[in-house]
């Protein structure tokens, strides 16, 4: 069932990140980048994903990370099923398995062992649009909604939606499905929710 009007936001969000000069882009990337940083620790496992077409890339983060020993792990979308697992990020030149998605939408996926959500540290989601209240829009595929969701009475991953200051918006319309992040952060700095 599509929502109409995150339809209609989904499109706003889009237009606005891909009319982002090339120079504010890389601007905005490289500041994102620098602000996430922090969360790097080393042995820390930290899920983060491959980005898909205009998505924020973190390939600054990626390597600051691994250099410092921290564990990364990507997505891993089972056929089937909306609930992912994550599987170590590759060492360079490492082949992906399989490609999975849409025509358009086609998310490399790699082996190794796979972890469920709640043993990672940290995952930063990717996002189409956030809200101040911390709720995001996303591709819609159900794959964040439905692996959050299933975390909900364990052990709980820390949430940072990563993207754009041209996808952040007051407040998004919101669905019961929809669970709120921990936190998000742009070009414009971090932002930490609180939920009760």
């Amino acid at each position: 069932m599509r929502n109409p009007e995150k339809s209609a936001l989904r499109k706003q969000f889009r237009r606005a990140r891909a009319q982002m000069s090339a120079n504010e882009r890389n601007a905005a990337t490289e500041t994102i980048n620098r602000l996430l940083k922090p969360y790097i620790k080393k042995g820390r496992k930290i899920g983060v994903y491959w980005p898909m077409g205009k998505e924020l890339r973190l390939d600054g983060f990626v390597r600051a990370a691994q250099k410092r020993g921290a564990k990364l792990y990507l997505p891993y979308i089972e056929p089937h099923t909306r609930r992912m697992w994550f599987t170590p990020y590759p060492a360079d030149g490492a082949k992906q398995e399989r490609k999975r998605g849409r025509a358009k939408l086609h998310v490399p996926q790699f082996a190794g062992r796979k972890i469920r959500v709640h043993g990672l540290s940290i995952l930063f989601v990717p996002i189409v649009g956030m809200d101040r209240e911390g709720y995001r829009l996303g591709q819609a595929g159900g794959y964040y909604d439905a692996t959050l969701s299933a975390m909900k009475y364990r052990l709980q991953a820390k949430t940072i939606g990563v993207g754009f200051n041209c996808q952040l918006i007051d407040t998004l319309p919101r669905e019961p499905h929809d669970l709120p992040l921990d936190g998000f952060v742009s070009e414009s700095g971090v932002l930490m929710f609180k939920h009760h």
